[in-house]
């Protein structure tokens, strides 16, 4: 091929997600023009900087005689970390390892009680804060029980309840030890609650079932006991190995027990331990943008511990811990395994679920974040993108049928605004329909978001934020950039999804309304042929459409009745049994026995 790109013999290329056709050319030593043109021949344009997918790759690695092997995130940032001698996963010596305590989620269905019982165990209160009530972020707390003479340490991760912060939920999951599945007594086991429980079965972990609200009257926690049954938790009353704690949130009642629940199941089912030593790794539970101490993460430490001054790196943002806060909100120097701290420092806001990890300096973390950010710029903008090829192209020029509701989302914390994206992508929307985030963060919305929703015609949405000054919202206002807040998850979903509905170009449907037999034709030098007919059925109106059937076939369609007269008169319509003449415009092609059928299109209501 003129060309001349080599041609491989199954010998595999390893490229990670959102790979260029220059990192390909680079893996087997050939010309990044020549791929282009190879590209260019298999009717895909590609330029040879711009990320690709992944079916793009593997069928040029297909076409060349190349084993292309996408690496998976993880194997490519465990790659990339091998570089600066890290090995997140190496084996511990036994006798660095000291017990530690055990990290418990609290979840289950909406309004069961979940905030309420972690009230009663921190003794504090955080849903006056919440906006409805709901909890709106992740958030991680240690408490102290004292269980056979010694004082543990219990960190519990709270997950939202509501059922769009599912991804948030699933990531509670892969942290944890142990799941508190809260289960209201009067209200037995709802949606939410399955899917709650799903989740900890995928994370396989432990579950402790705490029946709350067991103080009101129609209270009945034997029924939850019986419902779980079927999901295969089974109490230990009932001769299975569930631990069932009757809990009361609001007065108190049975926190004590259910907390000597969690860790006698942790004593019996898990070996709890971690190494102490060591740089800490783990993971960043939440993160947001404060005005006055910049990003601000809230981690988790796994392995290791993690000082005051220590340089780190969680997903693409790196930095210096400058201090570290607990829960009260007072400063610590040191956190060991499942400490939760909120840490101080960081460049930017790191995305909930991103593993994080010290390291020896500052240029190794900046380095690992870069190549971090650059790779997930890298794979979004291939995702993004699509594949285009020049049959997609020249449909798209050619007609504009796909309407796109373009989005940026703004949110306080990372988590939300994870969730929030999620769930408007699990909206159910028609085909014709395409929803995109071209861009996503945390904090206010700044002047550089309206003017990339300017650019792109898009809608911000701002979720729990507003605008960081007057003048963005002049700007936003000048430049026509529509703006909408929320501080409730259900309203952002519900008025995106109306808005999707609302861009739908309706939908017609056919409504017959009668037909006519062509008896005579009439020739006129003024309105052409001039068809005299009978109607056998409904009604033949003027200006309706028209089709001619000959034979039972359609010779020509959308007509439309230009004349239409009852014996020597105008007439708008003509009802069935009744003779009249009629004209279907220009057309003139009508002989006698044809069939004359009128229709009309209305409006079809969307579901």
């Amino acid at each position: 091929m003129s060309s001349g790109a080599p041609r491989g013999h199954g010998e595999a290329v390893r490229l990670p997600r959102g790979a260029s056709l220059s990192d390909f050319a680079d893996k087997i030593n050939a010309n990044p023009g020549s791929l282009v043109q190879e590209m260019f021949g298999l009717g895909e344009m590609v330029t040879a900087t711009q990320s690709c997918t992944d079916e793009t790759l593997l069928l040029l690695g297909e076409h060349l005689g190349y084993d292309v092997q996408i690496v998976s995130p993880e194997d490519e940032d465990r790659e990339l970390l091998a570089q600066f001698h890290i090995d997140l996963d190496a084996e511990v010596a036994p006798e660095r390892l000291v017990s530690r305590p055990p990290v418990v989620t609290v979840m289950g269905h909406v309004d069961h009680g979940k905030t309420k019982l972690l009230d009663a165990i921190r003794r504090s209160n955080v849903v006056e804060d919440e906006a409805g009530g709901i909890t709106q972020h992740i958030g991680a707390y240690q408490a102290w029980v004292e269980h056979d003479g010694a004082d543990r340490a219990i960190t519990f991760i709270d997950t939202p309840g509501h059922e769009a912060f599912t991804a948030m939920r699933a990531r509670g999951a892969q942290v944890t030890d142990i799941v508190i599945l809260v289960v209201a007594a009067d209200d037995g086991v709802m949606p939410q609650t399955v899917e709650a429980l799903n989740h900890a079965k995928a994370a396989d972990v432990p579950i402790v079932v705490a029946v709350n609200k067991i103080d009101k009257p129609e209270a009945n926690p034997g029924r939850v006991r019986q419902q779980l049954t079927e999901y295969g938790l089974v109490a230990e009353e009932y001769g299975g190995e569930t631990m069932f704690v009757d809990v009361a949130a609001k007065p108190g009642t049975g926190i004590e027990k259910l907390l000597e629940a969690v860790l006698l199941t942790a004593d019996a089912t898990l070996e709890l331990t971690a190494p102490t030593d060591g740089p800490a790794q783990g993971v960043a539970i939440e993160a947001h943008l404060d005005r006055g101490r910049g990003a601000v993460a809230t981690v988790l430490v796994q392995k290791g511990t993690l000082l005051t001054g220590d340089s780190i790196v969680a997903g693409g943002a790196h930095g210096r811990v400058r201090a570290m806060l607990d829960e009260h909100g007072r400063q610590v120097p040191d956190a060991g395994p499942a400490r939760p701290v909120l840490v101080l420092g960081l460049t930017a806001v790191p995305s909930a679920g991103d593993t994080f990890l010290a390291a020896d300096d500052d240029r190794t973390v900046r380095q690992i974040a870069e190549q971090r950010q650059a790779r997930r710029r890298a794979a979004q903008m291939a995702s993004s993108r699509g594949r285009a090829t020049l049959e997609t192209l020249m449909e798209q020029i050619k007609e504009g049928e796909k309407s796109s509701l373009n989005l940026i989302l703004k949110g306080d914390v990372s988590g939300s605004v994870e969730a929030l994206e999620d769930a408007l992508f699990k909206l159910d929307v028609p085909e014709e329909i395409q929803l995109k985030v071209i861009d996503r963060g945390v904090g206010a919305i700044t002047e550089s978001n309206v003017m990339l929703a300017s650019a792109s015609e898009a809608i911000i949405v701002g979720f729990n934020v507003r605008t960081s000054t007057a003048t963005v919202r002049q700007l936003a206002e000048r430049e026509g950039v529509e703006i909408r807040y929320y501080t409730v998850i259900y309203q952002a979903i519900e008025e995106v999804e109306s808005a999707l509905k609302g861009m739908l170009k309706p939908v017609y449907e056919e409504v017959t309304l009668g037909s006519a037999e062509v008896r005579a034709i009439f020739r006129s030098s003024r309105f052409g042929n001039i068809a005299g007919c009978l109607v056998r059925s409904g009604v033949i109106r003027r200006n309706a459409k028209a089709r001619l059937l000959r034979d039972g076939a359609v010779v020509a369609d959308n007509l439309s009745i230009a004349s239409l007269r009852r014996e020597k008169d105008d007439a708008t319509e003509v009802r069935e049994g009744f003779e009249c003449g009629l004209t279907l415009g220009n057309y003139n092609d009508v002989k006698v026995d044809d069939v004359i059928e009128t229709y009309e299109l209305r409006e079809k209501p969307r579901a």
